[in-house]
Protein backbone atom coordinates (compact mmCIF):
# COMPACT_ATOMS: atom_id res chain seq x y z
CA UNK A 1 0.00 0.00 0.00
CA UNK A 2 1.27 3.48 -0.90
CA UNK A 3 1.47 5.98 1.94
CA UNK A 4 1.82 9.02 -0.37
CA UNK A 5 -0.41 10.74 -2.88
CA UNK A 6 0.17 10.10 -6.56
CA UNK A 7 0.10 13.23 -8.71
CA UNK A 8 -1.81 11.38 -11.44
CA UNK A 9 -4.63 10.45 -9.04
CA UNK A 10 -4.60 13.19 -6.41
CA UNK A 11 -3.51 16.81 -6.10
CA UNK A 12 -0.50 16.93 -3.76
CA UNK A 13 -0.26 19.70 -1.21
CA UNK A 14 1.65 22.74 -2.48
CA UNK A 15 4.55 23.33 -0.11
CA UNK A 16 6.97 26.30 -0.19
CA UNK A 17 9.95 23.93 -0.04
CA UNK A 18 10.03 20.74 -2.11
CA UNK A 19 9.40 17.75 0.08
CA UNK A 20 11.41 15.50 -2.24
CA UNK A 21 14.30 16.57 -4.50
CA UNK A 22 15.86 14.22 -7.04
CA UNK A 23 19.20 15.08 -8.65
CA UNK A 24 21.31 13.76 -11.52
CA UNK A 25 24.83 14.72 -10.45
CA UNK A 26 26.40 15.36 -13.85
CA UNK A 27 29.68 17.02 -14.79
CA UNK A 28 32.34 15.45 -12.56
CA UNK A 29 34.49 14.35 -15.48
CA UNK A 30 34.23 17.67 -17.30
CA UNK A 31 35.08 19.54 -14.11
CA UNK A 32 38.28 17.51 -13.85
CA UNK A 33 39.11 17.84 -17.54
CA UNK A 34 38.87 21.64 -17.37
CA UNK A 35 41.57 21.50 -14.67
CA UNK A 36 43.75 18.95 -16.49
CA UNK A 37 43.02 16.39 -13.76
CA UNK A 38 42.07 12.72 -14.06
CA UNK A 39 38.32 12.07 -14.17
CA UNK A 40 38.41 10.39 -10.76
CA UNK A 41 39.44 13.74 -9.24
CA UNK A 42 36.08 15.11 -10.35
CA UNK A 43 34.25 12.23 -8.69
CA UNK A 44 36.18 12.80 -5.46
CA UNK A 45 35.32 16.49 -5.57
CA UNK A 46 31.73 15.57 -6.29
CA UNK A 47 31.46 13.83 -2.91
CA UNK A 48 32.11 17.21 -1.28
CA UNK A 49 29.10 18.56 -3.15
CA UNK A 50 27.01 15.65 -1.88
CA UNK A 51 27.96 16.59 1.70
CA UNK A 52 27.05 20.23 1.13
CA UNK A 53 23.72 19.45 -0.52
CA UNK A 54 22.78 17.03 2.27
CA UNK A 55 23.48 19.78 4.82
CA UNK A 56 21.58 22.35 2.77
CA UNK A 57 18.55 20.07 2.43
CA UNK A 58 18.48 19.52 6.19
CA UNK A 59 18.70 23.26 6.83
CA UNK A 60 15.90 24.03 4.35
CA UNK A 61 13.57 21.33 5.63
CA UNK A 62 13.70 19.03 2.61
CA UNK A 63 12.60 15.58 3.78
CA UNK A 64 13.75 13.34 0.90
CA UNK A 65 16.81 13.62 -1.33
CA UNK A 66 17.49 11.09 -4.10
CA UNK A 67 20.83 11.20 -5.93
CA UNK A 68 21.64 9.35 -9.16
CA UNK A 69 25.17 8.07 -8.53
CA UNK A 70 25.61 5.27 -11.07
CA UNK A 71 23.21 4.24 -13.81
CA UNK A 72 22.78 0.79 -15.28
CA UNK A 73 24.22 2.29 -18.49
CA UNK A 74 27.36 3.57 -16.74
CA UNK A 75 28.89 0.07 -16.94
CA UNK A 76 29.65 1.05 -20.56
CA UNK A 77 32.30 3.49 -19.36
CA UNK A 78 36.00 2.53 -19.48
CA UNK A 79 36.73 -0.37 -17.14
CA UNK A 80 39.35 1.62 -15.22
CA UNK A 81 36.88 4.43 -14.45
CA UNK A 82 34.18 1.97 -13.35
CA UNK A 83 36.67 0.23 -11.06
CA UNK A 84 37.68 3.56 -9.53
CA UNK A 85 34.05 4.53 -9.03
CA UNK A 86 33.36 1.26 -7.21
CA UNK A 87 36.35 1.84 -4.91
CA UNK A 88 35.20 5.40 -4.30
CA UNK A 89 31.74 4.11 -3.40
CA UNK A 90 33.29 1.75 -0.85
CA UNK A 91 35.42 4.53 0.64
CA UNK A 92 32.45 6.91 0.85
CA UNK A 93 30.36 4.34 2.68
CA UNK A 94 33.18 3.65 5.12
CA UNK A 95 33.78 7.34 5.84
CA UNK A 96 30.34 8.92 5.68
CA UNK A 97 27.88 6.56 7.36
CA UNK A 98 28.70 7.54 10.95
CA UNK A 99 28.40 11.23 10.01
CA UNK A 100 25.03 10.64 8.39
CA UNK A 101 23.85 8.74 11.43
CA UNK A 102 24.95 11.50 13.82
CA UNK A 103 23.02 14.03 11.75
CA UNK A 104 19.81 12.01 11.68
CA UNK A 105 20.04 10.99 8.02
CA UNK A 106 18.59 7.68 6.89
CA UNK A 107 20.49 6.16 3.96
CA UNK A 108 19.05 3.82 1.39
CA UNK A 109 20.60 2.50 -1.83
CA UNK A 110 18.25 1.55 -4.68
CA UNK A 111 19.07 -0.32 -7.87
CA UNK A 112 20.15 -3.80 -8.91
CA UNK A 113 22.78 -4.40 -6.25
CA UNK A 114 23.47 -7.96 -7.39
CA UNK A 115 26.16 -6.80 -9.82
CA UNK A 116 28.25 -5.24 -7.04
CA UNK A 117 30.88 -7.35 -5.29
CA UNK A 118 30.15 -8.92 -1.91
CA UNK A 119 32.13 -6.33 0.07
CA UNK A 120 30.22 -3.39 -1.42
CA UNK A 121 26.88 -5.12 -0.88
CA UNK A 122 27.85 -5.78 2.74
CA UNK A 123 28.73 -2.12 3.30
CA UNK A 124 25.45 -1.00 1.75
CA UNK A 125 23.39 -3.29 3.96
CA UNK A 126 25.37 -2.19 7.02
CA UNK A 127 24.86 1.51 6.22
CA UNK A 128 21.13 1.02 5.75
CA UNK A 129 20.85 -0.88 9.02
CA UNK A 130 22.87 1.66 11.04
CA UNK A 131 20.77 4.61 9.84
CA UNK A 132 17.39 2.84 9.72
CA UNK A 133 15.95 4.73 12.68
CA UNK A 134 16.73 8.23 11.40
CA UNK A 135 14.05 10.57 10.04
CA UNK A 136 15.63 14.04 9.70
CA UNK A 137 16.44 13.45 6.03
CA UNK A 138 15.85 10.39 3.87
CA UNK A 139 18.88 10.16 1.56
CA UNK A 140 18.57 7.69 -1.29
CA UNK A 141 21.46 6.79 -3.59
CA UNK A 142 20.52 5.25 -6.94
CA UNK A 143 23.34 2.89 -7.96
CA UNK A 144 23.21 0.47 -10.89
CA UNK A 145 19.74 1.91 -11.27
CA UNK A 146 17.58 2.46 -14.31
CA UNK A 147 14.01 3.71 -14.51
CA UNK A 148 12.94 0.97 -16.93
CA UNK A 149 14.58 -1.66 -14.70
CA UNK A 150 12.64 -0.23 -11.75
CA UNK A 151 9.28 -0.54 -13.52
CA UNK A 152 10.06 -4.03 -14.81
CA UNK A 153 11.21 -5.36 -11.44
CA UNK A 154 8.08 -3.87 -9.87
CA UNK A 155 5.87 -5.60 -12.46
CA UNK A 156 7.68 -8.91 -11.94
CA UNK A 157 7.28 -8.70 -8.17
CA UNK A 158 3.62 -7.72 -8.52
CA UNK A 159 3.07 -10.66 -10.86
CA UNK A 160 4.51 -13.05 -8.29
CA UNK A 161 2.47 -11.53 -5.46
CA UNK A 162 -0.89 -11.05 -7.18
CA UNK A 163 -1.06 -13.15 -10.33
CA UNK A 164 -4.80 -13.62 -9.76
CA UNK A 165 -5.35 -9.92 -10.56
CA UNK A 166 -3.35 -9.97 -13.80
CA UNK A 167 -5.07 -7.80 -16.38
CA UNK A 168 -6.76 -5.68 -13.72
CA UNK A 169 -3.78 -4.11 -11.93
CA UNK A 170 -3.86 -0.41 -11.09
CA UNK A 171 -1.18 2.17 -10.30
CA UNK A 172 -1.96 1.63 -6.63
CA UNK A 173 -1.14 -2.06 -7.00
CA UNK A 174 2.25 -1.38 -8.61
CA UNK A 175 3.55 1.47 -6.48
CA UNK A 176 4.50 -0.59 -3.38
CA UNK A 177 6.96 -2.57 -5.53
CA UNK A 178 8.85 0.42 -6.95
CA UNK A 179 12.30 1.10 -5.52
CA UNK A 180 11.13 4.39 -3.99
CA UNK A 181 7.89 3.08 -2.48
CA UNK A 182 8.95 4.62 0.86
CA UNK A 183 9.04 8.18 -0.48
CA UNK A 184 6.63 10.69 -2.00
CA UNK A 185 7.06 11.45 -5.69
CA UNK A 186 9.79 14.05 -6.33
CA UNK A 187 8.57 17.63 -6.40
CA UNK A 188 11.75 18.97 -7.97
CA UNK A 189 14.17 17.25 -10.37
CA UNK A 190 17.58 18.86 -10.86
CA UNK A 191 20.21 17.96 -13.43
CA UNK A 192 23.59 19.64 -13.31
CA UNK A 193 26.14 19.84 -16.11
CA UNK A 194 24.05 21.36 -18.88
CA UNK A 195 22.37 18.26 -20.31
CA UNK A 196 18.58 18.42 -20.54
CA UNK A 197 17.24 14.89 -20.25
CA UNK A 198 16.20 12.50 -17.48
CA UNK A 199 18.50 9.66 -18.65
CA UNK A 200 16.39 6.72 -17.47
CA UNK A 201 16.08 8.10 -13.92
CA UNK A 202 12.86 7.62 -11.92
CA UNK A 203 10.75 7.42 -15.08
CA UNK A 204 7.55 6.53 -13.22
CA UNK A 205 8.14 8.80 -10.25
CA UNK A 206 8.98 12.01 -12.17
CA UNK A 207 5.58 12.20 -13.89
CA UNK A 208 4.73 15.60 -12.35
CA UNK A 209 8.07 16.79 -11.01
CA UNK A 210 9.24 20.30 -11.84
CA UNK A 211 12.36 20.01 -14.01
CA UNK A 212 15.37 22.26 -13.43
CA UNK A 213 18.49 22.15 -15.61
CA UNK A 214 21.66 24.08 -14.87
CA UNK A 215 24.99 24.50 -16.64
CA UNK A 216 26.74 24.27 -13.25
CA UNK A 217 28.92 21.18 -13.01
CA UNK A 218 28.20 18.95 -10.04
CA UNK A 219 31.47 19.64 -8.14
CA UNK A 220 30.55 23.35 -8.25
CA UNK A 221 26.91 22.82 -7.21
CA UNK A 222 26.51 23.94 -3.60
CA UNK A 223 23.99 25.41 -1.19
CA UNK A 224 23.60 28.65 -3.16
CA UNK A 225 22.96 26.76 -6.39
CA UNK A 226 20.40 24.58 -4.62
CA UNK A 227 18.75 27.76 -3.39
CA UNK A 228 18.39 29.01 -6.97
CA UNK A 229 16.78 25.71 -7.99
CA UNK A 230 14.31 25.90 -5.12
CA UNK A 231 13.59 29.54 -5.97
CA UNK A 232 12.77 28.47 -9.53
CA UNK A 233 10.50 25.74 -8.17
CA UNK A 234 8.69 28.25 -5.95
CA UNK A 235 7.89 30.36 -9.01
CA UNK A 236 6.26 27.50 -10.91
CA UNK A 237 2.50 27.12 -11.26
CA UNK A 238 1.83 23.51 -10.28
CA UNK A 239 -1.54 22.77 -11.87
CA UNK A 240 -1.59 18.93 -11.93
CA UNK A 241 -3.99 18.95 -14.87
CA UNK A 242 -6.09 21.89 -13.68
CA UNK A 243 -6.36 25.37 -15.15
CA UNK A 244 -4.76 28.55 -13.83
CA UNK A 245 -8.23 29.90 -13.13
CA UNK A 246 -8.97 26.97 -10.83
CA UNK A 247 -5.83 27.71 -8.85
CA UNK A 248 -6.83 31.36 -8.57
CA UNK A 249 -10.32 30.45 -7.38
CA UNK A 250 -8.95 28.07 -4.77
CA UNK A 251 -6.52 30.70 -3.55
CA UNK A 252 -9.30 33.25 -3.26
CA UNK A 253 -11.50 30.85 -1.33
CA UNK A 254 -8.73 29.84 1.06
Amino acid sequence: MSFFKSATRDVPERLPVPRHIAIIMDGNGRWAKKRFLPRVAGHVKGIESVREIVRACIERGVEYLTLFAFSSENWRRPEEEVSLLMRLFVTALQQEVDKLDRNGVRLRVIGDLSRFDARLQELIHHAEAVTAGNTRLHLTIAANYGGRWDILQAVNRLTAAASDKAGNWTETDLEPYLSTHFAPEPDLFIRTGGEQRVSNFLLWQLAYAELYFTETLWPEFGANALGLAIQSYQGRERRFGRTSEQLTDQSGNA
